[in-house]
């Protein structure tokens, strides 16, 4: 309000002192005369000011044509001018319109419009390092990995857009299997940006799948160097990767090197079972039995496993059953409400023959955690302790249709598998392999127990157990004193 006020009050001035001037020179004697040649002009002092103000703005007229006739005629021969400007804003202008548009249309899956609009960018902005990349994922999204392939390689040409092209015709490669290709196009994609976490994932893995140990380690020394990876799954999975490496020097035939292999890698990791056995076999051989046993009992301190048990078995394979159960009291106070440890303390117990010592260890496991091995044992209990057939008959009956108990098992995708691998099998993901119980598959065969009415008809339960057991030769047996386990697992009791 106060400055439009100041505003008429300044224009009310202006005008004032205007119309005072225009009087003043009015009322002043004498004029201005101009002669040209043989003709005289007099002018009045007003008339005077008049024509010098007009003469002003003749000559800024004139002054603006001419640029125009100039700026007109640097067109015509192709220079770049306020005309051209604006025709360049105005292709500008479309392109960019093209461009957005086009994203819009990847976004949505419209791959039809998204080439449309690529090529109408293009023609436009004449910016290949960001026409060629939505042209490239517009061929891609409509299947034309020719063309995308084509776009790629043009990238490759341009250093702003060399790493977009690298990376996306091996995405190509991976797509299509050529792992070996795949691999270099990766070597080389983080060699230009060692930042990018797809990147580096993506060549972990690949070198994880072609057994490139000592790369896959700096791969991983990168992850942690810029900050993709957190410190203490750097150290798990060095330990993953060191330990691969010592099982292919072991199978180059250095067993010396693949010792310090593996015992750097249960220093890495503990916890990690296959390591530590490793590493106490290589102590074992190196004639250090007390450095394979604190080996062995920190990582039975961490998760009790099978492998572990057998290992420390084999520090003293002569030893008498007595004896081993004292050793073993080393592990087996660690972890002794595991499962794990009680099937242990059972089995030594067996081996000594000290049957109602081993059914306290096993305790109640055959009913609230049953599994093949649990059952096998109550089943070599049961017998030692002067069951008659038929009971023992019955409780591997049920062994038959127990779960296995924990395996290895791959958390991203379920597959079990026999060993321990770095690499899953099934889906290729890397340190994904859990000691844990493998989940029911869906839709899975009927077990045992469900198909014995299909097989044998409306027979009496305790028939069918003894049919099942007398028929199946694969069955676990139980002898005096000793169990004899399945094919694929090592036994801890000799």
């Amino acid at each position: 309000m106060l400055w439009s006020l100041i505003k008429i009050v300044l224009f009310i001035a202006a005008i004032a002192l205007l119309t005072l001037g225009a009087g003043i020179l009015m009322e002043t004697d004498g004029g201005v005369r101009i002669a040209v040649g043989g003709t005289e002009f007099n002018m009045e002092p007003l008339q005077a000011v008049i024509a010098a103000v007009l003469l002003v703005v003749a000559i800024w007229l004139a002054i603006i044509v001419i640029g125009l006739v100039i700026a007109f005629i640097r067109f015509v021969n192709g220079d770049e001018t306020a005309i051209s400007r604006y025709f360049d804003r105005s292709r500008e202008r479309k392109g960019y319109e093209a461009l957005a548009e086009g994203m819009m249309a990847i976004a949505s899956g419209e791959s039809s419009t998204a080439m449309s609009k690529a090529a109408r960018a293009e023609k436009y902005l004449r910016r290949p390092e960001l026409t060629n990349l939505l042209t490239a994922q517009a061929a891609e999204m409509s299947g034309d990995k020719r063309k995308a392939a084509q776009v790629y390689k043009r990238l490759l040409k341009d250093e702003r857009t060399q790493f977009v092209g690298v990376r996306g015709i091996m995405k190509q490669k991976l797509e299509e299997g050529d792992t070996d290709t795949a691999m270099k196009l990766a070597e080389k994609a983080f060699a230009l940006k060692p930042r990018h976490t797809e990147t580096q994932d993506v060549l972990l893995g690949l070198q994880a799948q072609n057994n490139d140990w000592a790369g896959a380690r700096k791969t991983l020394s990168a992850k942690l160097k810029y900050g993709a990876l957190p410190r203490d799954v750097h150290k798990r999975r060095d330990a993953v990767l060191a330990l691969s490496e010592a099982k292919g020097v072991m199978k180059e035939g250095n067993p010396v090197e693949a010792r310090e292999a593996a015992i750097e890698a249960n220093r890495l990791s503990p916890d990690l079972v296959p390591a530590a056995v490793m590493a106490a076999r290589g102590y074992i051989a190196d004639g250090k039995p007390k450095y394979a046993a604190r080996v062995l009992v920190k990582a039975w301190s961490a998760q009790p496993h099978p492998d572990l048990a057998a290992t420390f078995a084999e520090i003293a394979p002569d030893e008498s059953p007595a004896e081993r159960i004292k050793r073993f009291r080393a592990l087996t106070k660690h972890q002794d409400g595991n499962p794990e440890t009680r099937m242990l303390v059972a089995e030594l117990n067996i081996a000594a023959e000290d049957y109602p010592a081993a059914r306290k260890a096993l305790g109640d496991l055959p009913d609230t955690l049953p599994s093949q091995r649990a059952l096998t044992l109550l089943a070599a209990i049961e017998r030692g302790e002067g069951a008659s057939d038929h009971e023992v008959r019955a409780v591997l009956a049920r062994a038959v249709t127990a779960p296995r108990g924990p395996q290895w098992v791959c958390e991203s995708c379920n597959h079990v598998h026999a060993a321990w691998l770095p690499v899953c099998n099934n889906c290729d993901g890397f340190d994904t392999l859990a000691w844990k119980q493998a989940p029911e598959a869906e839709g899975a065969v009927p077990s045992g127990a469900e198909m014995l009415p299909l097989v044998v008809g409306d027979a009496p339960e305790a028939e069918l157990e003894d049919e099942l057991v007398d028929g199946d030769d694969a069955e676990p047996t139980v002898l005096e004193g000793e169990v004899v386990k399945e094919a694929d697992e090592k036994p801890v009791i000799h």
